[in-house]
């Protein structure tokens, strides 16, 4: 999967919600981000690399498991394959709003 595909993706899963009143980012390094603006009211989604109140940083090939429900998070976190910056409130919030 390559960004485009995977922000669509988080634009679609997200469409509609609101009440997370807050800001993600998913950094996926040199492959690029997914900003979500969970302030809007609906939600917006870009690649902007701009600050969040959490961050999870994650190779893609390893965001696109955790999406595919074929990696759980939780494990991703404690074998240092998700790594959360900010809120970890916010980061355990998402389940919830990217499930679908």
């Amino acid at each position: 999967m390559d960004l485009d595909t995977l922000t669509n993706g988080m634009r679609e899963r997200v469409q509609g919600k609101s009440g997370l009143d807050a800001t993600v980012k998913f950094d996926f390094g040199d492959d690029g981000r997914i900003y979500l603006d969970g302030t809007t009211s609906p939600y917006t989604v870009s690649n902007d690399d701009k600050e969040a109140d959490c961050t999870l940083s994650v190779k893609m090939d390893d965001f696109v498991a955790i999406v595919k429900r074929e990696m759980d998070p939780t494990m991703a976190f404690m074998m240092g394959k998700l790594k959360v910056a900010g809120s970890m409130g916010i980061a355990m919030k998402l389940s919830s709003v990217l499930g679908g």
